[in-house]
């Protein structure tokens, strides 16, 4: 137990955004975005977090291996919004 809480003192906890997208043939593919290139998937949300986890923690220990520094998003965010498209024609605007 000795051990376990002195590891956890030197532990660094990273934080990250992850995107889910549902596939066509089921599951979700999952991207982070602070970390070009680590993408996972699952065959549902569970497990796609779970398999993304995983692709950080290697995808890190890459980094770190290479002496790299490991990005983060302890400031920034995901939200969602939503923008409506019409059939109206869009009038040309004018810059002076």
């Amino acid at each position: 137990m000795g051990r376990f809480l002195i590891y956890n003192i030197f532990m660094k906890t990273f934080r990250y955004n992850l995107v889910f997208q549902a596939e066509p043939e089921g599951g979700f593919t999952v991207i982070v975005p602070a970390l070009p290139g680590c993408v996972s998937y699952g065959k549902n949300l569970k497990q796609a977090k779970l398999m993304a986890e995983d692709a950080i923690i290697g995808y890190l220990k890459s980094l770190k291996k290479r002496g790299k520094p490991i990005p983060n998003d302890d400031h920034s965010f995901i939200t969602v919004t939503e923008v409506a498209l019409g059939t109206a024609k869009a009038k040309k605007a004018a810059y002076a």
